[in-house]
């Protein structure tokens, strides 16, 4: 065999690889190998295509990126046009599109597909003889920009297709970046001195249509197929859900959340649930497509004007609006950090009246230059708590005001400092009253003691009545202390004292994380707790002890020294530790802790707590928390709107626990450590 020979065979088989591995990670979520592993392939076949260049083929993963800039886009013709789709905004429209389709196809019985509505940028890829030839921005409908390069440096994009796919064929897609993606992409820009992207959206486009390929290869895009455009060749399936699961048997990534609906009822069932959840989403949507199943029946109903008889857009309510920023007022946080926020002119945005939107610090708001009196653009953010995106300087009179940070604490008139390497600005009052207050919230939060029942309302009364100053002081109320408040009948005091009696039996790593240490988070909790079995070990260790722990830098280092010096705080504990909360982890044998041997993999949004906090107290009883499925797993713990993990865990016949279950395992877990240890299997 030839030299030119053993490296076409090696080629074709690391092309192969790559390929399949891709697929794995960009399009199931599930790799099979670490990025090291990839990145090795990878290098190995480019170093065989640099001394063999006669080889290199258009579907090499090589040839993603890499390609020159071009000065121009190209025109791309398409064969069946990109029409848009017309919108409905209630259920009202909705009927009203439903009865003029039913009325076109009289006596027709049909089912609908739902598809959420990608906040992105359409595309069109063109396959031939099984490779990606051109991909093309949808444009005017009838004509977009050849932007083929680009779409190759996408991950989830195919550059070739099993032979079993037609001949010639179109798929439509959706390019989008997801919010994380857009986060850093902004935080970046900011560094450079260059203006923000408003949204995913704008984002996207402006990355899939960079001149240089490279800058695009840069951006973390992503991309849905939504549909079948044409195809030559080949008997294709007589249903869009059908097609859709045809598409994804070749390679392509299909929304996950795709859905076939009996009936209008269970459109508008799909519609609803996805309204009040879309902010979980790690991408935008902007709505739900809603499209007659039977491909004949959409050919029969056709077009009117540029917009499809057979679907319909059910949009979203809105998530932005504009407004006047009336004021910025300041709110002191646990570690005195004064915290900006806006006072806005009440909007209603996506239905909710917004008056206050979160401002991060002095930085982010001349980052983006917001000045009192300006109107600005507000959004949504996780569906709860909204944000200024930025000023419409068009709107500016002059009489706009630059915001700088106060001088004096806002609540006690102490000094505030900026400390350097800090963005925030301090109070320098530790026994500054905000501060104390929001110390208390912090300790009873869900991630740290849980106590249930004392939420921000019954905090600030205790307060108010000087019934706590800290947070030991809520493990000495009495009933009666408690029945004397407003709104405080006898089963709400008794939840509130059963909450309280429970949170003393929490792990340490919650107790390190209530106790508010500046810089410590719940992921840091547990690295010092897997180091120290108490408090009072923590509190004796030195920094170059807890310097010598990976992950715990100097920031961290400092800020448990001098929590430990205050008086202040060591009487809290001495509190806590009195009224009998638990301030060490009982020291076990590993092989004998109650999990131990078990293999946990947590999937979804669980309703009780975040996954740290449960992977923490699965490790402090004995057992592993590992984050992707496989033949060694014990239980796949499903919460709300599981992923791909959960399709893995049932391939493989991994058990699949609910949250309850997995909460009463827990428990059972917690009772028994200390007893038998034993634990009862689901």
């Amino acid at each position: 065999m030839t030299e030119q020979q053993k490296a076409a065979d090696r080629i074709t088989e690391l092309k192969k690889l790559l390929n399949y591995h891709g697929h794995r990670y960009y399009v199931l979520d599930n790799p099979e190998i670490s990025d090291a592993e990839y990145d090795a392939l990878m290098a190995e076949l480019k170093q065989l295509e640099d001394s063999h260049p006669e080889l290199i083929t258009p579907d090499s993963p090589t040839q993603r990126v890499g390609a020159e800039p071009v000065t121009a886009f190209g025109i791309v013709i398409h064969p069946r046009p990109l029409l848009s789709l017309s919108n409905a905004f209630s259920d009202d429209d909705l009927d009203a599109w439903y009865k003029r389709t039913t009325n076109l196809i009289p006596g027709q019985q049909f089912d609908f597909v739902c598809e959420l509505k990608i906040d992105g940028l359409a595309v069109a890829l063109t396959y031939e003889s099984g490779i990606l030839v051109t991909g093309a921005t949808r444009g005017n409908g009838y004509q977009g920009e050849n932007i083929t390069q680009n779409l190759k440096t996408i991950g989830s994009i195919p550059l070739s297709v099993p032979s079993s796919a037609p001949a010639r064929f179109e798929v439509r897609g959706e390019v989008y970046l997801p919010k994380e993606g857009l986060k850093k992409l902004n935080e970046e820009r900011a560094r450079e001195g260059q203006p923000l992207f408003a949204n995913p959206r704008n984002a996207a486009a402006g990355s899939v249509r960079q001149l240089d390929p490279r800058i695009t290869a840069r951006r973390p895009l992503d991309i849905f197929i939504y549909a079948l455009g044409w195809a030559e060749g080949g008997e294709l399936p007589s249903t869009h859900w059908e097609t859709m699961q045809y598409l994804k048997s070749l390679g392509f990534k299909i929304n996950p959340n795709i859905q076939l609906c009996r009936s209008l009822a269970e459109v508008k069932e799909y519609y609803h649930s996805w309204v009040g959840r879309r902010e979980t989403l790690p991408y935008d949507a902007d709505g739900v497509v809603v499209k007659v199943n039977p491909i004949a029946l959409q050919e029969e109903l056709g077009y009117v004007g540029h917009d499809p008889r057979w679907a319909i857009a059910y949009k979203f309510p809105a998530v932005q609006g504009t407004t006047r920023l009336i004021n910025i007022g300041i709110n002191v946080g646990r570690t005195g950090s004064l915290n900006p926020y806006a006072i806005l002119e009440p909007v209603n945005i996506g239905g909710v009246t917004i008056r206050q939107a979160t401002l991060h610090n002095e930085e982010d708001i001349h980052r983006k230059d917001l000045r009192v009196g300006d109107w600005v653009t507000v959004q949504r953010a996780g569906e709860v708590i909204p944000e200024i995106v930025g000023p419409i300087i068009s709107r500016r009179t002059g009489a706009e005001q630059v915001f700088h940070m106060p001088a004096k604490c806002p609540v006690c008139g102490a000094e505030v400092i900026k400390p350097e390497g800090e963005a925030v600005h301090r109070c320098t009052n530790t026994a500054c009253p905000a501060q104390a207050l929001e110390k208390i919230r912090h300790f009873t939060s869900k991630g740290a003691m849980d106590i249930d029942g004392v939420g921000e309302k019954l905090c600030q009364a205790l307060f108010e009545k000087e019934l706590i100053r800290d947070s030991g002081d809520l493990y000495y109320l009495t009933r009666d202390q408690l029945l004397g408040l407003e709104r405080m009948g006898e089963k709400s005091v008794t939840r509130v004292l059963s909450s309280i009696e429970a949170s003393k039996r929490r792990p340490l790593p919650q107790l390190i994380f209530a106790l508010g240490i500046p810089n410590i988070g719940e992921e840091t909790a547990n690295i010092l707790a897997t180091h120290y079995s108490s408090i009072d070990a923590l509190s004796q260790a030195s920094r170059d002890q807890l310097m010598s722990i990976p992950s715990i830098g100097p920031k961290v280092s400092d800020g448990i020294l001098a929590f430990f010096r205050q008086p202040q705080n060591l009487s809290i504990l001495r509190k806590l530790s009195k009224a009998g909360v638990r301030m060490e982890t009982k020291t076990v044998p590993t092989g004998d802790l109650p999990l131990a041997g078990i293999e946990f993999v947590i999937t979804g949004k669980l309703e009780t707590g975040s996954r740290q906090e449960f992977e923490a107290r699965i490790r402090s009883l004995g057992g592993k928390a590992a984050s992707d499925v496989t033949k060694k797993s014990s239980y796949l713990v499903a919460g709300a709107d599981p992923g791909s993990k959960m399709a893995r865990a049932q391939s493989l016949g991994i058990k699949i626990i609910d949250e309850k279950q997995f909460l009463d395992m827990l428990k059972s877990a917690e009772d028994g450590l200390g007893r038998s240890g034993q634990i009862t299997l689901l």
